[in-house]
Formats: structure tokens, C-alpha cells, sequence
């Protein structure tokens, strides 16, 4: 009989988190079953016993994953399984290898295997924002060395109310939507969205959700207790010569600070001048030893670069480039720098370049989504690009990384709330970096908001975005924030926070904080002085461009959007799509109609005006009302013996009936001398309100002869007054017998 173990999880609003291990994937060092509703995670930790030759490093694997089954759903394609990864789960796995990886000791390099599966799905509860907690229930319950527990939740602002984990539908009424990793102690991970909100509101945000998880840390602490982990396996990964660590600092230190503050701003000549004090000093010991110890040399030598660049900030205010803390490098930008899209830009502020592109599109080039729990369409698209050639590595390009997808996806949730509801166009902005040296996602958003308004897209305000880093003295209260940092600064300090916004407030963020005791009000100084920071760039944005562009590129696509009432959805499209095709081919735009809350939304582009007016006349034919009395041109469809049917607006059909011709008499229709396919003005005389069938009449629209004597309308006939019988006509013949035939004489009846 299995005994699990069981700990539950109080939100404080009737809902409750369960977390339970012992019972499935036993032989993997940690695994535990999240529960939320009818939401189920499993997570799983493996981490290997040996480590391989010369591995310097925390080699950590996070991977999270949705089964289809989950939803009650077939995968799409033809093989019917689950393929690769799809973006939303590339995305979940970083946040929780972002809040996880600073937290497995320094010296620990074995490698280490997360994976968490959703195996159901009530289509209510994010599966997102219980995923870290997952992960870190099952290292948890291993032995593995962590220095956690952590937790992530989702925080969102509802009507001005924050909510710890609400549903996919709450969240469609937030204004901010962010993700907080912690410990119990600190702030780990941040990542989110808002609709341009306030310093003072993302760090309140902060503050509820870093609450709400350390109850999720109180229940892990019972939960590896009563699993019996709270002492975690002994390892030894590495080899130190405390002789040789000294040795090298005593040679090297003074070296390094010397070009640490020198401020050299060019990034290959400053790492030039520290592989330069490294090489001395091999030179300078016997061959055999520095061959035999090159490994712990180059790792010694590191600390000393990091511990000089860290000094020289701290000490004297001095950063590599020769920058103060506040400062950014030197920013220039320019428009409509390539001809062919629609849009450009080059953003460049020192070292970091981003060449951004913006194609508009119609409703044909959305995106579909088909995920586990994301079904629906895309209308705006952000790609990052990062060759290798952008930091002058010389290797092949292998195609979009994690790291690639993570920066898209910030700038694209800093961008998308400005491109208004209305706007027509599906929109596309590709972020190549020819140029990294620092923050590449933040030069995305500038460069992006350029392109977007050099292709004329109507966006509500500009945004800017920047990145900031911080230096923390670990034995006193000393620390300072840097504005705008380095890469260097970046892997070597112990912070690395991005902000986006508006003149108005913050549109997006994402932080990464690898030391512990990082307070509130150390945040609250990154903030206000990121605010400043992107003030200084949104300023040289809008000299640049200060508003989009009134009118299109000539080469863009135009497009006019009418909205229909539901009924004539139909009508539009006729029977097996006869209509529509039928206005594409005669005027060359492209027109799409699709329900949108009961009606209908006719999308017409074309790359010309003259195109997309004959369209949009033609659309509004159809659904514009018949009116009586009014005049009409239309064409001939069908010849009857009594008349001819003819389409006088689009899908609308009526009879002119062989006596609303001319005034004079015509005994036939080849006698009017009317043909299929002739074009003809009429009047519409009548329309049936039982049937809605229109009478036409050509004979209304010109006088009575002379001479002639009037006939009552039809409406106005006395019952007995019918029109002079025909000979043949049997609608006119009042007598249904045979003619002459004796009213006794009738057919047998068989």
C-alpha cells in the first residue's frame, strides 16, 4: 500500500494548491504531483553523481512540457504526437531555469535534469504559474544540494484589485500581468506586462506576489521534512589550490583594476588588454606547471577580473567604458533606412545595434496558434534575430535559441499594447542585432517603435526601453545601480533589469537578481533610475521621428475594414464563395469577411487605391437596402417566355415581367430584343413584403404615350378587373375547361 505524502497550500480564497510525492515517477531523485483544480503537474529532478572532465559550470536543463491529452485534444499534423517545443513552452521552461539557476551552489557541476509535464487541464488554471513551484517541490524532496525552496506565482491587477493566480478568463480584464520567482527571503525572477503602470505600481505588485509565495516556501520546508531530505548529498566538484589562487590574484589584481577603470570603450580592445595580463603571467611560470594547472589559472584570473571591475565601481564610480553609473553610451538612429519593407529603423546606442524591419500584412498572414490551451490568431508578430557575427564570434548560425525566443517575446509584450484595437493591418517587426554589447532586446524596443511608426502604423505613444545592472558589496550595505549596462557588466555583476515604457509608465519588464538580500528599496532606486534612463532615449527617439507617418509607403498594402450586420455575411460570400470570388476577380483586392461579435468584418486590401474602391462599391451594393422607387442598372441573368430576371444589385434578383417593358404591347420576349447579359436601367416598382421578391419595371422610368389610357396599379384594380386574355396564356383563362368542350363532357376517371 503507498503511503503518499500530502501538503496543501491555502490561497485564502477558497482555493487551494496540493502537492504530493511518493506515489508516481519513484526513481528519479525528486517528483512531485502539483494540483490546482483540475489542473495536474508532474515534475521530476535528476541530477547525475559525476561530473565530467574540466566542467566549470552549472550544466541545468529545464524543460516544460504540455500534453495534448491534457485538454482532451488530437495534436495537429500528421503524425499526431507531440512535437517540438512549442513558443509558450520554451517561455515557461526560461522563467523556471531563470529563478532555479542562481540557487544550486557555485561549486555544484553535475548535470541536472528538470522536467515538468502537464498532464491535465480544467482550461481554467494557468498551468504557468504553478510550474516553478513544481520544480522546486521536487528538488525539494531529492538530495540534491539547492538552496532554495523557491516559488513563482502570477500577480495581476483585476478593477484595481491584486490577484494571486487568476484564471486565463480574469486575466483578459488585467492592466498588469506580471511573473514573480522568490525564495523566502528574496526576489529571484521577474517577467511581465502593463499597460503603462507606475514605478510605485510594479513594485507594490512585487510585494504581494513575494508574500503569497513565501507561504509556498513554508509548505516545502514541511514537505522535504516529511520526506526526510532536509540533508542533502555530499559532492566534490572541485579541485582549488588556495597557493595558486592567492598566486594569482598577487600578480594579476593591480594589472586588471589598472584597465578595469582606465574606461576603454571598445569592448575588443579592453578584453584584449586583460588576456594580456593573463598571458604574462603564464609566461612568466614554468611551462610544465602553467600547462598542468591552465584550468584553475584561467578560473583564478576570471575572479580577478570580476573583483577588479566590481572595485573600481564601488570604489571610485568608475565603470569599464570610463561611464558614471547613470550614463548612457551615445545613441544614434535613423528611418526609412532600407527601401523595400514597409517600415525601418537602426537603433544604435554604443556598441549594440538592432536593424528592425515592419511588414503590414492582411487578415491572410495571421498567425495561427494551435497549443494545448492557445487556440486563436496573431496580429502582431515580433522576431529577434542574434548571429554570431553581432559579438564578432566566428561560428555558424544554427537557427532560433531559447535565448532568442525570450528576447523576442519581451519586446514583443513591450510593443503590443500601443498598436491600437482598430489598426487593419496584421503587423510584423524582425529585430536583426548587427551589433551586441549590452542590452539587445531593450535596442529591439527602439528600434521596433521607429519602424512602426515609419510604416505609418498609428501607435497610442513611443516606447523605450533600457537595462540595469547592479554592483552589491556582500560584506556592507554598499551597492550601486548602473544604468544602460555593459555585457560584461551584465555577466559579471548581480543584476540584470529591463524596463520598457512610455512617457506615460512601464509597459513591460524582466529581472534577473543572482545574489541574496537584494531589499525593496534597492529595487525602488533601479526603478526611478531606469525611469530616467528611458526618458533620456524615448527624448532622442522623438527627435528621430516624433510621430508616425499620416500616410503609407506607396509600395504598402491599403486596406479599408467595413463592418456588416450578420445577415448579409452570407450574402457577401454567395453560395460556394461565388460572390466574393466574383469581386476579387473584378477589381484584384484581396477580401476576407469573418463573424466578429455578431457581425460581420469585411477586410478589403489591395496595393491601390482604384482596387480597393471598386471593392468597397461593391461590398456596399450588397448591403444596401432595395428601396421602392429608386432606379437601378443591372443585368440581365435569365430570359423567361414571361419576362426576364435581372440582378440589379449584387445577389439580388428581379422579375420584369414581360409587360413592364414598354408601354406598347409585346408579345414575346425575343421581340423586346433583350438578352442574357444585357445591361438594363429599371425602376423597382414593388417589393413583395410576404415573399421579398422585387417587380421591376423599364416602361415606369419613361412617359405615357399620348392617347394612351391609364391602367390602375395593380394594388388598386377592382377584383374582376383583370388584364385583356391572351390567346394561349392559360393565367389569363377563366375557363379551365377545354375550349368548346360541353360542360358534361369530362374524361373518364380511372
Amino acid at each position: 500500500m503507498i503511503n503518499p505524502i500530502v501538503k496543501t497550500i491555502d490561497l485564502g480564497d477558497g482555493r487551494t494548491i496540493t502537492i504530493e510525492t511518493g506515489k508516481l515517477a519513484k526513481q528519479a531523485d525528486g517528483a512531485v504531483e502539483v494540483r490546482m483544480g483540475g489542473t495536474m503537474l508532474l515534475a521530476t529532478v535528476v541530477s547525475a553523481t559525476e561530473v565530467g572532465p574540466g566542467v566549470d559550470f552549472m550544466p541545468l536543463s529545464v524543460d516544460y512540457k504540455e500534453k495534448f491529452a491534457s485538454a482532451g485534444r488530437f495534436p495537429g499534423g500528421f503524425t499526431k504526437r507531440e512535437g517540438r517545443p512549442s513558443d509558450y513552452e520554451i517561455l515557461t521552461s526560461r522563467l523556471i531555469d531563470r529563478a532555479l539557476r542562481p540557487l544550486f551552489p557555485d561549486d555544484y557541476h553535475a548535470d541536472t535534469f528538470v522536467n515538468v509535464t502537464l498532464y491535465s487541464s480544467d482550461g481554467e488554471v494557468m498551468p504557468d504559474a504553478l510550474a516553478g513551484l513544481a520544480a522546486s517541490a521536487a528538488l525539494a524532496v531529492s538530495d540534491i544540494p539547492f538552496n532554495g525552496p523557491i516559488s513563482e506565482v502570477r500577480v495581476a491587477r483585476i478593477n484595481g484589485e491584486f490577484k494571486i493566480n487568476p484564471t486565463f478568463e480574469e486575466l483578459e480584464q488585467a492592466d498588469m500581468d506580471i511573473m514573480v520567482g522568490a525564495t523566502m527571503e528574496n526576489i529571484m525572477m521577474v517577467e511581465g506586462e502593463m499597460d503603462e503602470v507606475s514605478e510605485a505600481d510594479l513594485l507594490e505588485a512585487m510585494k504581494v506576489a513575494h508574500e503569497a509565495i513565501k507561504d509556498h516556501c513554508r509548505v516545502q520546508f514541511e514537505l522535504m521534512e516529511a520526506a526526510g531530505k532536509t540533508v542533502k548529498r555530499t559532492y566534490c566538484h572541485e579541485e582549488n589550490d588556495e597557493e595558486l589562487r592567492k598566486a594569482v590574484h598577487a600578480a594579476c589584481f593591480d594589472k586588471a583594476y589598472a584597465i578595469a577603470s582606465e574606461g576603454n570603450a571598445n569592448k575588443h580592445a579592453r578584453g584584449d588588454a586583460f588576456k594580456a595580463v593573463l598571458v604574462e603571467y603564464i609566461e612568466s611560470l614554468d611551462p610544465e606547471y602553467a600547462a598542468e594547472n591552465l584550468g584553475l589559472i584561467k578560473r583564478y584570473y576570471h575572479d580577478v577580473e570580476k573583483e577588479a571591475m566590481r572595485r573600481s565601481i564601488l570604489d571610485e564610480g568608475k565603470r569599464l567604458d570610463g561611464r558614471s553609473t547613470t550614463q548612457i553610451r551615445p545613441i544614434w538612429c535613423e528611418v526609412d533606412y532600407v527601401p523595400g519593407p514597409h517600415g525601418s529603423a537602426v537603433f544604435t546606442r554604443g556598441e549594440t545595434q538592432s536593424l528592425t524591419t515592419c511588414t503590414l500584412g492582411t487578415k491572410l498572414d495571421e498567425k495561427i496558434i494551435d497549443e494545448v490551451l492557445n487556440q486563436g490568431r496573431e496580429r502582431f508578430l515580433l522576431h529577434y534575430n542574434f548571429p554570431p557575427f553581432s559579438t564578432g564570434e566566428a561560428r555558424p548560425s544554427r537557427g532560433v535559441g531559447r535565448r532568442e525566443i525570450g528576447h523576442g517575446n519581451l519586446a514583443n509584450r513591450a510593443l503590443k499594447r500601443m498598436i491600437p484595437s482598430d489598426c487593419p493591418y496584421v503587423v510584423r517587426l524582425v529585430s536583426d542585432i548587427l551589433e551586441s554589447n549590452g542590452s539587445s532586446s531593450m535596442a529591439t524596443v527602439c528600434a521596433g517603435t521607429l519602424a512602426l511608426m515609419d510604416a505609418g502604423v498609428q501607435i497610442t505613444r513611443p516606447v523605450s526601453g533600457i537595462a540595469m545592472g547592479l554592483i552589491k558589496d556582500n560584506g556592507s550595505d554598499k551597492f550601486a545601480v548602473l544604468s544602460d549596462i555593459l555585457g560584461d557588466e551584465d555577466h559579471l555583476g548581480d543584476m540584470d533589469f529591463k524596463v520598457t515604457g512610455t512617457s506615460k509608465g512601464i509597459t513591460a519588464t524582466q529581472m534577473d537578481i543572482k545574489v541574496d538580500g537584494l531589499s525593496y528599496e534597492i529595487l525602488e532606486t533601479a526603478l526611478n533610475q531606469a525611469k530616467s534612463g528611458r526618458e533620456h532615449i524615448l527624448g532622442i527617439i522623438t527627435d528621430t521621428m516624433d510621430e508616425p507617418r499620416q500616410e503609407l509607403k506607396d509600395h504598402a498594402p491599403r486596406i479599408e475594414v467595413i463592418m456588416v450586420p450578420k445577415e448579409f455575411i452570407g450574402a457577401i460570400i454567395g453560395p460556394g464563395g461565388k460572390i466574393i470570388q466574383g469581386i476579387q476577380e473584378a477589381t484584384g483586392a484581396v477580401v476576407t469577411i469573418e463573424e466578429i461579435e455578431n457581425q460581420g468584418r469585411v477586410e478589403i486590401s489591395a496595393s491601390n487605391r482604384q482596387s480597393i474602391e471598386g471593392a468597397v462599391a461593391k461590398v456596399k451594393a450588397i448591403i444596401a437596402v432595395p428601396e421602392e422607387g429608386e432606379t437601378y442598372t443591372g443585368k440581365v441573368k435569365t430570359i423567361q417566355p414571361f419576362g426576364a430576371f435581372v440582378e440589379f444589385m449584387p445577389g439580388k434578383d428581379g422579375l420584369l415581367h414581360i409587360s413592364e417593358i414598354s408601354w406598347n404591347r409585346i408579345e414575346t420576349m425575343e421581340e423586346s430584343g433583350i438578352k442574357e447579359g444585357d445591361e438594363l436601367t429599371v425602376k423597382l416598382v414593388e417589393v413583395d413584403k410576404k415573399t421579398g421578391k422585387f417587380r421591376l419595371s423599364m416602361k415606369a422610368l419613361t412617359p405615357r404615350p399620348e392617347g394612351m389610357p391609364e391602367r390602375p396599379e395593380r394594388s388598386e384594380r377592382p377584383h374582376g378587373d383583370r388584364p385583356e386574355r391572351r390567346d394561349g396564356d392559360r393565367r389569363y383563362n377563366n375557363d379551365r375547361r377545354p375550349n368548346n368542350r360541353p360542360s358534361g363532357d369530362r374524361k373518364p376517371q380511372h
